[in-house]
């Protein structure tokens, strides 16, 4: 009986300072006329507003979609709040929230009715989306309002969210040092244009929920524009290969020392 008190006593403590962590991200909301995105913002530690820091954006997957300005937090989050990195790497990181009705890129997928595979068909030339609006303008708002260093603006996001990567760095050519699409894809017609960030990406070769191929092809495109850019292929991953990259030893120090001039 001891021994179950003591593992629940650990657990709820466990749980608490998890809890604790994640309020460490202030909650914000941005509204554009009838729409509204709900955002956490984390900044450094003894954060200095004369001083100017890095930013990351992070953009979440189809699954933790909503207004909650909660489930956005669930992948990714934990790995800002690390001691050795708010101590290393000080940066304000933004979490956004998409809506449940929307989505961060513009993509059109179906689902094979034979394979049960989907299958996604991106476009260089459509509108973007109602989520997508959102973080553009919240972008502008982040670089306005804090103290940022502009060579050192980045994004990263998975599945969904490695979509939107692709496309915001579109949209905000020249803006991102640098981007870390995980499960994600994009058109490969905007390549040139992305060339102009570095680039690290990732996928899992066994990822039946947006087949591997759709990061082939983004990173065959980037390598012919002559982007910088890396890929890891995880053999034995699914479609969580989020998971592996944010064990990636040196995934933060790579992020950081990419700096536009």
């Amino acid at each position: 009986m001891k021994k179950i008190i003591l593992t629940f006593f650990v657990s709820c403590m466990a749980l608490i300072a998890y809890t604790q962590d994640l309020s460490l991200y202030k909650k914000e909301w941005l509204i554009l006329g009838t729409d509204t995105l709900p955002y956490r913002v984390l900044l450094p530690e003894n954060y200095q507003p004369a001083k100017k820091y890095p930013v990351i954006f992070f953009l979440h997957g189809s699954g933790e979609r909503g207004n909650d300005n909660e489930k956005q937090l669930q992948h990714g989050a934990k790995l800002f709040l690390t001691d050795s990195l708010r101590k290393n790497y000080p940066a304000i990181v933004i979490f956004p929230q998409c809506s449940e009705k929307s989505f961060w890129s513009n993509v059109a997928f179906k689902m094979d009715t034979v394979t049960k595979k989907r299958s996604f068909e991106f476009s260089a030339t459509a509108p973007p989306t109602v989520a997508m609006k959102l973080l553009l303008e919240l972008t502008d708002k982040i670089l306005k309002d804090f103290p940022v260093k502009k060579g050192q603006v980045y994004v990263m996001g998975l599945s969904m969210g490695g979509m939107g990567t692709f496309e915001i760095v579109n949209r905000k050519q020249g803006l991102y040092a640098a981007a870390i699409p995980i499960c994600g894809g994009g058109d490969a017609a905007t390549a040139g244009p992305l060339s102009k960030t570095n680039w690290w990406v990732f996928h899992g070769a066994k990822d039946d929920v947006v087949l591997p191929v759709y990061s082939d092809i983004m990173v065959a495109a980037l390598k012919k524009g002559n982007a910088l850019v890396k890929y890891t292929l995880y053999p034995d991953a699914n479609h969580n290969s989020w998971d592996a990259a944010f064990a990636e030893p040196d995934l933060l120090h790579w992020l950081f020392n990419n700096k536009k001039k």
